[in-house]
Formats: C-alpha cells, structure tokens, sequence
C-alpha cells in the first residue's frame, strides 16, 4: 500500500546510510560553556551564544520583570496589537546599534529573510548571492520567484561578472552573509557595495553571526567597516546568537521599513515575538556595550585557538570570528571524531551536507566570552592526544 510512511520511509533509511542522521541532544538547564545533555556533563563548543549572554543574571532579571508586566505571549502580530512599548524600544536601539534611520522587528532571521526579498524582488528580478549564503536567503528568492543566480564564495571578480550580465531594467538584489556561518569568514563588503553602486544593484547582508561581535560597539561588519545606509541599503541581524536571546530585524531607511511594515506577509501574518523577550534583548543589547571586554577577552581566545591548532597541524579555515572550522571530509570521520570527543567530555558542532557542500564535512568549534585560556588549552591537548590521525584525516 503507498501510505504516506511507505513513501516516506526510504529516504529516512538513505539519510541514516550516508551517515547524515540527525538528532536532538536534550540539554538539561541553562546555556552555558558547561552543559548537562542527556544526562552527562560537557564542556562546550557548540553554541552560537557568542559573548555570553543568554544566561546573565541581569538578562534574565529582565525577561523576569517584563513577563510580570506584559505577560507571556504578545498575543497578536504587530498591526493588530502585539506591538508594545518594549518592542518599540527595542527597535530603536537596534536601529542606532546598526546606525540606520529604522528598524523592524522579526520572529526569527529567516522570517526576516524571507520578508525582505519576497518583499523587494518579484518573477522578473534578478537575486545574486555569495554560493554560501544561508538557506534561509536562498528560500526568500525562492518564494519570490526572481532569478537566482550564485557567485563563486567572496569571488568579487565572478560577482562583477554576473552582474554585468543582468539587464539595468530589471531589479537587482545583491545578497551576502555578513559572517558565514559554518566557514567564519568575513565577507568583502566594501567591495561588494562599490560594485553594487556601479551595477545599479541593492546590496543586502545577513550579518547574523556578525552582530554583537564585530565593531567596536558590536554593530557588526557595517560599524566595522564603517558603510552607510546608501552603501548598505538592508542589514539582518538577530537577537538569538550575540545578544543570547531570540528574534531578528531588520535595519534600513525609513521608507525600507515601512515598506515592509506595510508589504511583507512573514511579518503582517506573524504573532509579535513576546514583549518580555524584546525587554530581555534591550538589556543584553545594552551590557554587552558596557562590557567591551567581552569583544577583546572573546578575540583573544580566537588566536590561542588558531594558533594552537596550527601548530598541530589541523586543517583550518581563514576565520578571525567566533566560527572555527576543522575540516575533516568525511561524513564517517567527522561523525567519529565528533563522538570521540563527546567521550571525552568535550561537545562540538558535527557538520555535514547538506549543510556544508559534499567532501567538506568539518567540526564547527563555536567559541564563546565564557571561555577561559584554560578551556581552549583543555580542548587543543584532547584534539592531539589520543586520536589517530591516520583513521580520521584530522591532521596533516
């Protein structure tokens, strides 16, 4: 009988041969370099919670105080009457965070994602993107149905070229991740907004990773690079990674936001994120501002790591972010060096297509401002000692 088990069954059963199985790690209390997960403890590196603020005392003080006041949910989407004093806020301080005139709250940053290029482009636009970009940013030019087209990653010269091949009467939207996600590598965006200019293109980033931890007051790679609304037009950024709490915006020009405001369906038909969170995300917004230390203790530990695991050979890529990439190829591998390292009490991303391409299967080691010299110290002697090499392709 073709039941709908039946049909779906035999793609469960590749997916577990191919050793790209997932599943859920049940992680017992807060977050945190140090976790309790299906009942072992681990020391962390893992979370995308960059500066180590989604358990700080004074955050959830806040989140706790604003539940008081707002309640729980916020029961409807923004233009009914979900929109509160705290969401209005917070949208202030992000637009001065990302120095825009404006910004626009989202549920999460592929919500946002998908607003914003279904919003801007139509059928007969043109989407360029960096081959990396997020999932999320590729489905948004899916949903609406302008042209994808992808440049080889932070290529300016394959951009250029594409660029110049699109037709002027047609909309052009230039996409990138500020920060790739599972590479940690920067994108070359004041290249990539001089070619934007002279292409007659729109330039966007998702600078998801970036917020936070780029910029001398964490505005991410626009502060750092110091670009404007005019360079720039749209900039992503999320609550959930730097800033520890949950939700994203979305920064531009005034007429930008009240476009979408006014256009974009994921926000229209959406329930507002819960006021007590928006609370949460101001406060954490404002310490990690205060407490710059965070920034300069978390590129400290980026160096001790990278130099570390340099000089033990291990296969690295170009990241200066939180983000640090061992590339091990195999899925096999990956997944066995994954759980050798969970036996010896250290947690670590194990990365596999889909989500990176085919061959280039890696751990993702996620550093955080919790992390002391010691820890990265305790994770480079368990990566060299004990493994064989040989087995698991981990060291030159």
């Amino acid at each position: 009988m073709n039941t709908l088990d039946n049909v779906l069954l035999p793609q469960l059963q590749q997916r577990q041969q191919q050793n790209l199985w997932r599943h859920h790690q049940l992680r017992e209390g807060s977050q945190g370099i140090f976790q309790k997960i299906d009942g072992k403890n681990y020391l962390c590196f893992i979370s995308n919670d960059y500066l180590g603020l989604a358990h700080h005392p004074d955050v959830i003080n806040a989140l706790q105080q604003a539940a008081t006041h707002y309640g729980v949910g916020s029961g409807a989407s923004h233009i009914v009457n979900g929109h509160t004093l705290a969401h209005h806020e917070l949208e202030l301080a992000l637009a001065k965070l990302a120095h825009r005139p404006a910004a626009l709250l989202f549920s999460t940053g592929f919500m946002a994602n998908l607003a914003v290029i279904s919003t801007l482009c139509q059928r007969h636009d043109v989407v360029i993107h960096d081959r990396l970009n997020h999932a999320s940013l590729l489905d948004g030019t899916q949903l609406s149905g302008a042209k994808l087209l992808r440049y080889r990653h932070v290529d300016i010269n394959h951009c250029q070229q594409i660029l110049l091949e699109c037709e002027d009467n047609k909309r052009k939207l230039l996409v990138t991740d500020g920060v790739f996600s599972m590479d940690g590598d920067i994108a070359p965006l004041k290249e990539l907004s001089e070619l934007a200019s002279k292409n007659n293109a729109w330039l966007m980033v998702d600078d998801a990773h970036g917020f936070g931890v780029l910029g001398e007051n964490g505005g991410g790679i626009i502060e750092q690079d110091n670009l404007s609304t005019e360079q720039v037009p749209v900039v992503m950024g999320t609550l959930s990674k730097a800033f520890g709490c949950f939700g994203a915006f979305v920064a531009g020009s005034e007429i930008l936001i009240e476009t979408l405001r006014q256009f974009a369906r994921p926000y229209i038909y959406t329930t507002a994120m819960p006021p007590a969170l928006a609370t949460a995300a101001l406060k954490a917004i404002t310490i990690s501002q205060q407490e710059n230390w965070r920034r300069v203790h978390l590129q400290q530990l980026i160096k001790q790591f990278r130099q570390g695991a340099t000089e033990l050979g291990l296969k690295l890529l170009p990241s200066t972010t939180p983000i640090q990439p061992v590339i091990i190829g195999s899925n096999e591998d990956t997944l066995a060096l994954g759980e050798k390292l969970k036996s010896q009490g250290i947690l670590v991303g194990i990365i596999r297509p889909p989500t990176v391409p085919a061959g280039e299967a890696r751990l993702r080691i996620s550093l955080s401002a919790d992390h002391k010299s010691e820890h990265i110290t305790h994770l480079l002697a368990t990566l060299s000692n004990g493994f064989d090499s040989t087995a698991y392709g981990l060291l030159k």
